[in-house]
């Protein structure tokens, strides 16, 4: 056994764990893999949005590809060296770099339709996509490197888990992870998807395409509060909690929850699907392509 633990439920909740986390990456792969290989078949079509989308797809992909550890890790306890810090710091940097690149992708979507000739007069807007989306990993690495210590091996009590005892997280860290983290891209996300549902829903023309937009937008929005909300909600918990054996609830909601935020990757299949159906059924009208783009990009 690698944890300081005998307690028999943990150790079956490990190895539903390992298979929870088994499923995602199953189902990850093959969405993820599926949009990205579809992506860089289309990718002499691209505009600013699939630039958007395709930084999604990448934080996504790249975080199922890591998976196979933590599974192995639930099964037989991998070592704990700084090989662990590595897949905690890849793990949690392509989370938060799919909230963040949701969080522009929801502010570019409103804007879009907000000002719909102003989005379409601007000659820069891949060009400010691509600068997005690298500001956006530039400071995950940086806020990964500025507070490394508190991830390194003598601070683990598994490969994936803090001993939180032995030293306890920067107080910065957690009002930047909860702060910016979630707090402000949920604000974001709410607003930006509200006003768009409003201008959709007061258009006259109700067709069955902008009824079906307003149902992504809500269901993206939904699946943003379902998969990140607990996991931050345990973030907090923690902070408070400083035993130094395992809480067993305590423990147990964390990392259930941690593994309910890695389901989004599975989820935002929501939005590669409609967005590279638009693909392939482009029309002539750049207008209309113009709206629907912008509204099925999550």
């Amino acid at each position: 056994m690698c944890r300081n633990t005998t307690n028999d439920t943990l150790e079956t909740y490990r190895y539903l764990e390992g298979l929870g986390y088994s499923l995602v990456f199953v189902l990850g792969l093959l969405i993820c893999g599926a949009a990205l290989w579809a992506f860089i078949a289309k990718r002499a079509s691209w505009t600013d949005s699939h630039i958007y989308m395709l930084n999604l797809v990448l934080a996504d992909f790249a975080l199922v590809l890591f998976l196979p550890f933590r599974v192995y890790d639930a099964f037989f306890c991998l070592p704990i060296t700084f090989f662990c810090t590595f897949l905690i710091f890849i793990h949690f940097i392509n989370m938060y770099a799919s909230i963040l690149t949701m969080t522009a992708i929801s502010v570019h979507r409103y804007l879009s339709i907000r000002f719909p000739l102003q989005a379409r007069s601007w000659r820069r807007r891949k060009e400010a996509a691509v600068a997005v989306c690298l500001l956006i990993w530039l400071f995950l690495v940086s806020v990964v490197v500025a507070f490394r210590e508190d991830y390194y091996p003598k601070n683990l009590w598994a490969c994936y888990e803090r001993h939180k005892a032995h030293r306890r997280l920067h107080p910065q860290l957690g009002v930047l992870v909860l702060s910016l983290g979630y707090l402000a891209p949920l604000l974001i996300i709410v607003f930006c998807s509200s006003g768009i549902i409003c201008i959709m829903v007061k258009e006259q023309n109700q067709s069955e395409e902008r009824k079906s937009i307003v149902g992504i937008v809500k269901a993206n929005m939904i699946v943003f509060l379902i998969c990140y909300t607990p996991f931050h909600i345990a973030i907090l918990d923690s902070f408070f909690s400083s035993c130094d054996s395992v809480h067993l609830p305590s423990h147990v909601f964390l990392q259930v929850s941690e593994w309910i935020a890695s389901t989004n990757c599975c989820f935002d299949a929501i939005s590669y699907y409609f967005l590279l159906k638009r693909f392939y059924t482009q029309d002539s009208d750049s207008t209309k392509n113009t709206v629907t783009t912008a509204c099925t990009v999550d």
